[in-house]
């Protein structure tokens, strides 16, 4: 299939920075469900850090960190990583916090087997054609130690928004002006090549609302290093600080 422009995914990258600059903390505080589950998974996997690829303001990131993770946060808004950093401060997070600002269309910020869990939250299914979302899965699988396990989530083509708005091909459609890559089962079977697929997990979220899966894959090899800290896992970030 064809890739989409840079100019399209350049307009999303302007789009986005525009909005976290425009509502900080749009997706309010609390973690997503997907994080809370992806921290229960990573924590028996004996994970100690984990990469976030579209991070936007930080909820999820502040949830990994506080339950014990080292977090490494990416995303191509730097107002959203802003008010990430700004937050880690208040928690008393930022020691184990680091934020990059990085498109996913580009090799990612890291030596080979340097991470032991990548999470994305609806990140993979952003205005990216399937040859850059496989590119993406290709570095994720770079960056990941032999056992490693990748949890990420995107809008699937059972999604109310699927087909509507407007058409760019490749599945993607832009609603609102959100660009959304809408993933069929069988793209999700084919980026899990190679790999062990573990769940496909449908579930809704939000007000529309929107379909959603959930996946988890992890490469063949050996576990991935014990953690000293297990009982830290699933706790959470602690109380805010008042200010």
């Amino acid at each position: 299939m064809p890739e989409q422009g840079p100019e399209a995914a350049d307009a999303q990258r302007e789009h986005w920075q525009r909005t976290y600059a425009g509502h900080p903390g749009m997706y309010g505080e609390a973690p997503s469900a997907a994080a809370v589950h992806a921290a229960a998974v990573f924590c028996v996997a004996g994970a100690s850090d984990v990469l976030e690829l579209g991070t936007g303001h930080g909820r999820d990131a502040l949830y990994f960190a506080g339950c014990g993770f080292t977090v490494r946060a990416t995303d191509y808004s730097p107002a959203g990583l802003e008010q990430l950093t700004t937050q880690a401060k208040e928690l008393g997070l930022d020691p184990a916090v680091s934020a990059t600002v990085h498109d996913v269309r580009r090799p990612l910020p890291l030596p080979d087997r340097s991470v032991d869990a990548v999470f994305a939250h609806m990140l993979m299914c952003m205005a990216l054609s399937t040859p850059e979302i496989h590119r993406l899965t290709d570095e994720v699988r770079r960056v990941l130690r032999p056992g490693g396990t990748f949890v990420y989530t995107v809008r699937h083509t059972g999604d109310a928004h699927y087909g509507a708005g407007t058409a760019h091909g490749d599945d993607i459609f832009e609603h609102g002006g959100f660009a959304v890559h809408f993933f069929d089962r069988a793209l999700v079977d084919a980026l899990a090549q190679g790999w062990d697929l573990r769940e496909v997990h449908a579930f809704e979220e939000g007000d529309l609302p929107r379909r959603l899966w959930r996946i988890t894959q992890t490469l063949p090899g050996g576990p991935a290093p014990a953690r000293e800290d297990g009982e830290r896992c699933g706790d959470g970030p602690p109380p805010r600080r008042d200010t």
